[in-house]
């Protein structure tokens, strides 16, 4: 019977743990972010532009932290159109965004005071 090289199994064994802790880090971090994902909170921003007949609207804002957003200007879909009647170019507001179906979806839309 042949005999195992040490310095050749303490590399495989350093290997394995090295790639057994990636793994542990990566799955910590995907729960991290579904943690996250699934608090959606208030974000600031400033209305740039609305399409009241698309239901759309264009908004300035910061950092959208449960979707791991930096701050932007970007299009959302209002999930009412009828609370695109509370806001217009130019005003400062908080909102609430929902990433679902491939679309950002505005669930909470209040001007800011």
């Amino acid at each position: 019977m042949k005999q195992i090289n040490p310095m050749l199994a303490a590399t495989a064994i350093a290997l394995s743990a090295l790639f057994s802790g990636a793994v542990f880090a990566q799955a910590s971090h995907d729960q991290k972010t579904m943690e996250m994902s699934s608090k959606p909170g208030l974000t600031d921003g400033e209305v740039r532009k609305i399409d009241k007949e698309a239901g759309k609207l264009t908004i300035r804002h910061g950092e959208i932290k449960h979707l791991e957003m930096p701050p932007m200007t970007m299009v959302f879909v209002a999930k009412d159109k009828s609370m695109l009647d509370k806001v217009k170019a130019g005003d400062m507001v908080r909102f609430m965004v929902i990433h679902e179906n491939g679309q950002m979806i505005v669930t909470d839309l209040q001007p800011s005071k």
